[in-house]
Protein backbone atom coordinates (compact mmCIF):
# COMPACT_ATOMS: atom_id res chain seq x y z
CA UNK A 1 0.00 0.00 0.00
CA UNK A 2 1.04 3.01 -1.15
CA UNK A 3 1.76 6.23 1.34
CA UNK A 4 3.42 9.54 1.83
CA UNK A 5 4.89 7.89 4.99
CA UNK A 6 5.55 4.29 4.52
CA UNK A 7 5.60 1.90 7.45
CA UNK A 8 7.54 -1.81 7.60
CA UNK A 9 6.41 -4.16 9.79
CA UNK A 10 10.23 -5.29 9.58
CA UNK A 11 12.09 -2.29 11.08
CA UNK A 12 8.85 -0.75 12.70
CA UNK A 13 10.13 2.86 11.77
CA UNK A 14 9.39 5.05 9.12
CA UNK A 15 10.57 5.36 5.68
CA UNK A 16 11.80 9.31 4.46
CA UNK A 17 10.04 10.51 1.62
CA UNK A 18 11.11 10.18 -1.50
CA UNK A 19 13.56 13.32 -3.27
CA UNK A 20 10.89 13.74 -5.90
CA UNK A 21 7.90 13.94 -2.74
CA UNK A 22 10.30 16.85 -1.33
CA UNK A 23 10.83 18.84 -4.91
CA UNK A 24 6.87 18.53 -5.85
CA UNK A 25 5.57 19.65 -2.10
CA UNK A 26 8.17 23.04 -2.15
CA UNK A 27 7.19 23.69 -6.08
CA UNK A 28 3.60 23.78 -4.59
CA UNK A 29 4.65 25.89 -1.38
CA UNK A 30 6.84 28.55 -3.90
CA UNK A 31 3.30 28.48 -6.38
CA UNK A 32 0.79 29.19 -3.33
CA UNK A 33 3.63 32.23 -2.12
CA UNK A 34 3.71 33.44 -5.81
CA UNK A 35 0.12 33.45 -6.48
CA UNK A 36 -0.75 35.27 -3.01
CA UNK A 37 1.91 37.96 -2.39
CA UNK A 38 -0.42 40.36 -4.41
CA UNK A 39 0.74 44.74 -4.40
CA UNK A 40 -1.95 46.42 -2.98
CA UNK A 41 -1.08 49.49 -5.22
CA UNK A 42 1.35 48.48 -8.01
CA UNK A 43 2.07 52.35 -9.39
CA UNK A 44 4.30 54.63 -7.55
CA UNK A 45 2.58 58.06 -6.73
CA UNK A 46 3.81 61.16 -6.44
CA UNK A 47 2.74 63.93 -4.69
CA UNK A 48 0.47 66.62 -6.46
CA UNK A 49 1.61 69.90 -6.31
CA UNK A 50 -1.98 71.73 -6.79
CA UNK A 51 -5.66 70.77 -7.17
CA UNK A 52 -6.85 73.17 -9.43
CA UNK A 53 -5.59 76.40 -9.47
CA UNK A 54 -4.17 75.97 -5.82
CA UNK A 55 -1.32 74.91 -4.98
CA UNK A 56 -0.44 72.04 -2.60
CA UNK A 57 2.23 72.55 -0.09
CA UNK A 58 4.05 70.87 3.29
CA UNK A 59 2.31 70.88 5.59
CA UNK A 60 -1.29 69.42 3.36
CA UNK A 61 -1.13 66.78 0.95
CA UNK A 62 -3.70 65.38 -1.35
CA UNK A 63 -1.81 62.09 -1.91
CA UNK A 64 -1.62 59.72 1.20
CA UNK A 65 2.16 59.78 2.41
CA UNK A 66 2.34 63.83 1.36
CA UNK A 67 2.66 66.78 4.01
CA UNK A 68 2.23 66.40 7.46
CA UNK A 69 0.24 63.61 9.03
CA UNK A 70 -1.08 66.22 11.28
CA UNK A 71 -3.61 67.16 8.23
CA UNK A 72 -3.58 63.71 6.54
CA UNK A 73 -7.08 63.25 4.45
CA UNK A 74 -8.33 66.76 5.40
CA UNK A 75 -7.83 67.96 1.91
CA UNK A 76 -9.43 65.57 -0.98
CA UNK A 77 -9.22 66.92 -4.53
CA UNK A 78 -12.43 65.55 -7.25
CA UNK A 79 -12.04 64.17 -10.48
CA UNK A 80 -13.02 68.06 -11.44
CA UNK A 81 -9.93 69.68 -10.10
CA UNK A 82 -12.26 70.78 -6.72
CA UNK A 83 -10.23 70.92 -3.54
CA UNK A 84 -12.32 70.06 -0.50
CA UNK A 85 -11.90 70.15 3.52
CA UNK A 86 -13.40 67.79 5.30
CA UNK A 87 -14.69 68.17 8.62
CA UNK A 88 -16.63 66.00 11.25
CA UNK A 89 -20.05 68.49 9.58
CA UNK A 90 -19.24 67.63 6.09
CA UNK A 91 -16.90 69.21 3.03
CA UNK A 92 -16.44 72.25 1.55
CA UNK A 93 -15.12 73.67 -1.04
CA UNK A 94 -11.72 75.71 -0.86
CA UNK A 95 -11.27 78.76 -1.94
CA UNK A 96 -7.87 79.46 -1.45
CA UNK A 97 -5.01 78.47 0.59
CA UNK A 98 -2.37 80.95 2.20
CA UNK A 99 1.18 80.00 3.17
CA UNK A 100 2.83 83.14 4.31
CA UNK A 101 0.06 83.71 6.19
CA UNK A 102 -1.19 80.33 7.08
CA UNK A 103 -4.85 80.15 6.67
CA UNK A 104 -7.62 77.88 4.22
CA UNK A 105 -10.47 79.83 3.15
CA UNK A 106 -13.85 78.06 2.44
CA UNK A 107 -16.94 78.32 1.63
CA UNK A 108 -20.23 76.57 3.02
CA UNK A 109 -23.29 76.39 0.28
CA UNK A 110 -25.58 75.77 3.59
CA UNK A 111 -24.97 79.48 4.54
CA UNK A 112 -26.91 82.72 3.63
CA UNK A 113 -26.02 84.69 0.77
CA UNK A 114 -26.94 87.63 -0.92
CA UNK A 115 -29.33 85.54 -3.52
CA UNK A 116 -31.21 84.29 -0.59
CA UNK A 117 -32.43 87.92 0.58
CA UNK A 118 -35.60 87.09 3.24
CA UNK A 119 -36.25 83.49 1.83
CA UNK A 120 -33.62 81.20 4.33
CA UNK A 121 -33.07 77.54 3.57
CA UNK A 122 -32.15 74.74 5.91
CA UNK A 123 -28.66 75.41 7.76
CA UNK A 124 -26.27 73.58 9.64
CA UNK A 125 -23.22 74.56 12.10
CA UNK A 126 -19.72 74.40 10.80
CA UNK A 127 -17.42 72.87 12.84
CA UNK A 128 -13.51 71.50 12.80
CA UNK A 129 -11.92 68.72 14.39
CA UNK A 130 -10.60 69.79 17.52
CA UNK A 131 -7.82 67.25 17.62
CA UNK A 132 -6.26 68.77 14.47
CA UNK A 133 -3.78 71.47 14.13
CA UNK A 134 -6.64 73.82 12.97
CA UNK A 135 -8.59 76.72 14.02
CA UNK A 136 -11.34 79.17 12.67
CA UNK A 137 -9.48 82.20 12.61
CA UNK A 138 -10.77 84.82 15.15
CA UNK A 139 -10.99 86.99 11.64
CA UNK A 140 -14.42 85.72 11.21
CA UNK A 141 -17.73 87.79 11.68
CA UNK A 142 -20.98 85.27 12.36
CA UNK A 143 -24.37 87.25 11.68
CA UNK A 144 -27.56 85.48 12.59
CA UNK A 145 -31.17 86.24 11.34
CA UNK A 146 -34.29 86.40 12.30
CA UNK A 147 -33.07 84.97 15.97
CA UNK A 148 -35.38 84.45 18.80
CA UNK A 149 -35.53 87.81 20.86
CA UNK A 150 -37.02 85.86 23.92
CA UNK A 151 -34.00 83.24 23.97
CA UNK A 152 -31.43 85.42 22.56
CA UNK A 153 -29.83 88.12 23.88
CA UNK A 154 -29.88 90.73 20.99
CA UNK A 155 -29.27 94.46 21.94
CA UNK A 156 -26.28 97.09 20.59
CA UNK A 157 -23.66 95.90 21.69
CA UNK A 158 -21.79 99.48 23.27
CA UNK A 159 -25.16 99.69 25.11
CA UNK A 160 -25.40 96.62 26.81
CA UNK A 161 -21.71 96.03 27.37
CA UNK A 162 -21.85 99.50 29.67
CA UNK A 163 -24.93 98.17 31.34
CA UNK A 164 -23.86 94.46 31.75
CA UNK A 165 -20.16 94.28 31.35
CA UNK A 166 -19.82 90.97 32.70
CA UNK A 167 -21.90 89.69 29.96
CA UNK A 168 -20.80 91.77 26.76
CA UNK A 169 -20.10 88.64 24.88
CA UNK A 170 -22.82 86.63 25.49
CA UNK A 171 -25.20 89.55 23.26
CA UNK A 172 -25.72 89.46 19.68
CA UNK A 173 -25.48 92.84 18.30
CA UNK A 174 -27.83 94.33 16.85
CA UNK A 175 -26.31 97.45 15.41
CA UNK A 176 -23.05 95.97 14.08
CA UNK A 177 -21.40 97.60 10.95
CA UNK A 178 -22.19 94.16 9.06
CA UNK A 179 -25.34 94.08 9.55
CA UNK A 180 -26.33 97.93 8.29
CA UNK A 181 -23.49 97.08 5.51
CA UNK A 182 -23.72 93.48 4.60
CA UNK A 183 -21.20 92.61 2.03
CA UNK A 184 -22.18 93.05 -1.52
CA UNK A 185 -25.78 93.33 -1.10
CA UNK A 186 -26.43 96.15 1.66
CA UNK A 187 -30.23 95.90 1.09
CA UNK A 188 -30.80 92.16 0.39
CA UNK A 189 -32.49 92.19 3.95
CA UNK A 190 -35.83 93.52 4.07
CA UNK A 191 -37.95 92.33 6.54
CA UNK A 192 -35.93 90.12 8.37
CA UNK A 193 -33.44 90.96 11.48
CA UNK A 194 -29.75 90.76 12.05
CA UNK A 195 -27.41 90.80 14.51
CA UNK A 196 -23.53 89.98 14.80
CA UNK A 197 -22.11 87.62 17.66
CA UNK A 198 -19.04 85.36 17.47
CA UNK A 199 -19.45 81.81 19.24
CA UNK A 200 -16.96 80.77 21.66
CA UNK A 201 -17.21 77.42 20.13
CA UNK A 202 -19.16 75.01 17.80
CA UNK A 203 -21.61 73.84 20.92
CA UNK A 204 -22.68 78.03 21.02
CA UNK A 205 -23.12 77.94 17.31
CA UNK A 206 -25.25 75.02 17.57
CA UNK A 207 -27.32 76.40 20.14
CA UNK A 208 -27.55 80.19 18.56
CA UNK A 209 -29.46 77.79 15.30
CA UNK A 210 -31.65 76.34 18.07
CA UNK A 211 -33.01 80.40 17.92
CA UNK A 212 -32.58 81.58 14.63
CA UNK A 213 -33.11 81.28 11.15
CA UNK A 214 -30.27 80.84 9.76
CA UNK A 215 -26.33 82.56 9.66
CA UNK A 216 -23.45 83.32 7.43
CA UNK A 217 -19.76 83.74 7.98
CA UNK A 218 -17.92 87.14 6.93
CA UNK A 219 -14.30 87.43 7.18
CA UNK A 220 -11.60 90.50 6.73
CA UNK A 221 -9.07 90.15 3.94
CA UNK A 222 -6.32 92.28 4.28
CA UNK A 223 -5.80 94.42 1.37
CA UNK A 224 -3.34 96.64 2.23
CA UNK A 225 -0.20 96.37 4.86
CA UNK A 226 -2.28 98.19 7.57
CA UNK A 227 -4.70 96.44 9.75
CA UNK A 228 -7.33 98.40 8.80
CA UNK A 229 -6.77 98.00 5.14
CA UNK A 230 -9.26 95.04 5.19
CA UNK A 231 -12.23 94.38 3.02
CA UNK A 232 -15.15 91.93 4.41
CA UNK A 233 -16.39 89.18 1.83
CA UNK A 234 -18.54 85.31 3.07
CA UNK A 235 -16.64 82.53 3.86
CA UNK A 236 -14.94 81.38 6.72
CA UNK A 237 -11.14 81.67 7.15
CA UNK A 238 -9.32 78.55 9.16
CA UNK A 239 -6.53 79.17 10.36
CA UNK A 240 -3.39 76.16 10.28
CA UNK A 241 -0.09 75.18 11.98
CA UNK A 242 2.71 74.89 9.55
CA UNK A 243 4.96 72.26 11.58
CA UNK A 244 8.46 72.67 11.43
CA UNK A 245 11.18 69.74 12.49
CA UNK A 246 14.54 69.46 11.58
CA UNK A 247 14.04 66.49 9.40
CA UNK A 248 11.41 68.37 6.77
CA UNK A 249 14.07 71.41 6.92
CA UNK A 250 17.03 69.11 5.74
CA UNK A 251 15.08 67.28 3.48
CA UNK A 252 13.55 70.43 1.85
CA UNK A 253 17.05 71.52 1.61
CA UNK A 254 18.44 71.84 -2.02
CA UNK A 255 21.49 71.78 -1.40
CA UNK A 256 20.69 68.07 0.17
CA UNK A 257 18.66 67.09 -2.60
CA UNK A 258 15.48 69.08 -2.09
CA UNK A 259 13.39 66.44 -1.25
CA UNK A 260 9.43 66.62 -0.37
CA UNK A 261 8.41 65.99 3.38
CA UNK A 262 5.74 63.05 3.86
CA UNK A 263 5.73 60.02 6.13
CA UNK A 264 4.46 56.61 5.88
CA UNK A 265 1.35 56.04 5.30
CA UNK A 266 1.68 52.99 7.94
CA UNK A 267 3.65 54.11 10.71
CA UNK A 268 3.25 57.90 10.06
CA UNK A 269 6.79 58.54 10.92
CA UNK A 270 8.75 61.13 8.71
CA UNK A 271 9.87 60.35 5.20
CA UNK A 272 11.86 62.42 2.99
CA UNK A 273 10.81 61.69 -0.33
CA UNK A 274 13.28 61.95 -3.23
CA UNK A 275 11.65 60.78 -6.57
CA UNK A 276 12.69 57.21 -6.88
CA UNK A 277 13.24 55.85 -2.80
CA UNK A 278 12.29 57.52 0.04
CA UNK A 279 14.83 57.86 2.94
CA UNK A 280 14.53 58.94 6.85
CA UNK A 281 16.79 61.67 6.80
CA UNK A 282 17.57 63.77 3.10
CA UNK A 283 18.23 62.56 -0.15
CA UNK A 284 21.37 63.31 -0.30
CA UNK A 285 22.51 61.38 2.82
CA UNK A 286 23.21 58.01 1.31
CA UNK A 287 24.21 56.38 4.06
CA UNK A 288 20.88 56.69 5.46
CA UNK A 289 18.27 54.33 5.92
CA UNK A 290 16.26 54.02 2.77
CA UNK A 291 12.66 52.95 1.32
CA UNK A 292 12.78 51.52 -2.45
CA UNK A 293 10.25 51.07 -4.64
CA UNK A 294 8.76 47.86 -3.39
CA UNK A 295 8.01 49.92 0.23
CA UNK A 296 6.12 52.97 0.76
CA UNK A 297 6.58 55.96 -1.93
CA UNK A 298 4.16 59.01 -0.90
CA UNK A 299 1.50 56.73 0.17
CA UNK A 300 2.20 53.51 -2.28
CA UNK A 301 2.28 50.36 -0.42
CA UNK A 302 2.96 47.17 -1.43
CA UNK A 303 2.13 43.84 0.74
CA UNK A 304 1.64 40.58 1.20
CA UNK A 305 -2.19 39.00 1.52
CA UNK A 306 -3.20 37.21 4.72
CA UNK A 307 -3.27 34.36 2.85
CA UNK A 308 0.09 34.17 1.90
CA UNK A 309 1.16 34.76 5.14
CA UNK A 310 -0.92 31.68 6.56
CA UNK A 311 0.82 29.79 3.72
CA UNK A 312 4.32 30.93 4.17
CA UNK A 313 3.79 30.23 7.74
CA UNK A 314 2.38 26.50 7.40
CA UNK A 315 4.97 25.67 4.84
CA UNK A 316 7.71 26.66 7.59
CA UNK A 317 5.79 24.59 9.91
CA UNK A 318 5.56 21.28 8.25
CA UNK A 319 9.13 21.54 7.15
CA UNK A 320 10.11 21.86 10.93
CA UNK A 321 7.50 19.11 11.60
CA UNK A 322 9.53 17.13 8.82
CA UNK A 323 12.89 17.97 9.67
CA UNK A 324 12.54 17.04 12.98
CA UNK A 325 10.96 13.48 12.60
CA UNK A 326 13.38 12.85 9.46
CA UNK A 327 15.96 9.97 10.45
CA UNK A 328 19.94 10.86 10.74
CA UNK A 329 22.34 7.96 10.43
CA UNK A 330 25.22 8.49 13.07
CA UNK A 331 24.23 12.33 12.64
CA UNK A 332 25.28 12.80 8.87
CA UNK A 333 22.33 14.22 6.35
CA UNK A 334 22.81 11.77 3.79
CA UNK A 335 20.99 12.19 0.63
CA UNK A 336 18.34 9.99 1.12
CA UNK A 337 16.84 11.97 3.99
CA UNK A 338 18.26 15.84 3.38
CA UNK A 339 15.21 18.53 2.75
CA UNK A 340 17.35 20.37 0.10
Amino acid sequence: MDSFLTYTSSTSRTTPPSTASYSSLISVIILSCYLFVVPIVSQKTHCRTACGDIPINYPFGIDDGCGSPYYRRLLICSETGTLELRTPSGRYPVHNISYADPHLLVTDPYMWNCQDMDHFRPTRAFSLDTSTHLSLSPQNDYLFFNCSEKDVIIEPKPIFCERFPDRCDSSCDSSSYLCRHLPECSSALRESSCCSYYPKATESLRMMLRHCTSYTSVYWRNVGTSEYDQVAEYGIRVDFDIPVTTHCLQCQDTLKGGGTCGFDPQTENFLCLCGEKNVTSYCKDYGTSGHSSAGVIAGTVTGVTAAAAIGVGAGIWFFKKVRAKAPVTCGVQTNENRLF
